[in-house]
């Protein structure tokens, strides 16, 4: 008499005894599930945060131009008006219409921080691949050159070289972009670390691949998905810095409408109860930096494994 021995999965209750297991896929959750869930919890953040960005950025270049007047537009005698159906986010101290302003604004604050994001994140791109290619001394040299940048304060850093050249659109873009490069020159030093000690590295230079080589083949397509997602991240963060430093009187001229500008004029004007002046465009730079901050977390969740994981997506 022999006795049969089963040495497979174990069926669950009410599974044919020829059914086939059914394994899941960590690639597409289940809906109903807790990972399925948070799957969809984060579509519906990226599905928002790319709506409100291109409606903003839709809306920052076509008010402006079907508005008909020019946002510099004075008329003194349509000064400080409340939100009305002429003009939807009312006037500022100068009569000026606050809607087409702040949208007039809004595009050169987005425009202005997107420049400086990308000058950003190549030069940090370009330092922190250097220094985990060359390592040793060099590596070492360059290191300290990041911590002694970060050891300034960037605004402060960033008032400096805006006082030297004031009113100057370049100087906001290099004040911004200069202080802020150091830490993606961190992470992509640290991907380049990881990367040396990969097989594939190993047989290229085994086979007789230069440095540079290998930096252009290799190193360079496997960091450029990190330094996209780090010029994501510093798109906020500029808008904010270049917001900081108009509000301060420091940035972009006067007479070139942009969020900071609005904002540092009309700080007086709450004081005599002009609540609007000051309140449609902070909930444009608000918007804004909402938008793009919920599409690089998303950005940032997908492309680090590690942390998908222990998030459940």
């Amino acid at each position: 008499m022999s006795a049969e021995v089963d040495l497979g999965r174990p069926r669950t209750a009410g599974q044919p005894e020829d059914a086939e297991p059914q394994w899941r896929s960590a690639a597409r959750p289940r809906a109903g599930t807790p990972r399925g869930r948070a799957a969809g919890r984060a579509r519906s953040r990226l599905a928002a945060g790319c709506g409100l960005l291109v409606l903003l950025a839709a809306a920052s270049m076509l008010v402006p131009w079907l508005g008909g007047l020019d946002q510099r537009l004075v008329d003194y005698t349509a000064v400080r008006l409340p939100p009305s159906p002429t003009h939807p986010f009312g006037t500022d101290a100068q009569g000026r219409d606050l809607l087409l302003r702040s949208f007039a604004g809004l595009q050169v604050s987005l425009l202005v921080a997107a420049v400086c994001a990308v000058v950003s994140t190549v030069l940090g791109a370009l330092f922190g691949a250097a220094s985990g290619v060359l390592g040793g001394w060099p590596d070492r040299l360059l290191m300290r050159v990041v911590d002694t940048v970060n050891a300034v304060p960037h605004l402060l850093l960033g008032i400096v070289i805006v006082a030297l050249y004031r009113g100057s659109v370049l100087a906001v873009i290099a004040s911004i972009a200069l202080t802020h490069w150091t830490s993606v020159a961190r992470i992509v030093r640290s991907e380049v670390l990881s990367l040396r000690e990969r097989p594939f590295v190993d047989a290229a230079i085994s086979g007789g691949a230069s440095r540079w080589r290998v930096l252009r083949r290799h190193l360079l397509p496997a960091i450029v998905p990190q330094a996209a997602l780090s010029t994501v991240l510093l798109l906020p963060h500029a808008v904010w810095h270049e917001t900081a430093l108009s509000f301060l009187g420091l940035g972009l001229p006067p007479h070139l409408a942009s969020i900071g500008n609005i904002l540092g004029e009309g700080r007086a004007a709450v004081l005599l109860g002009s609540w609007w002046i000051v309140t449609f465009p902070a909930v444009l730079l608000v918007a804004s930096a909402l938008a793009v901050a919920g599409i690089a977390a998303w950005w940032r969740d997908r492309s680090l494994p590690r942390r998908r994981s222990e998030l459940g997506l």
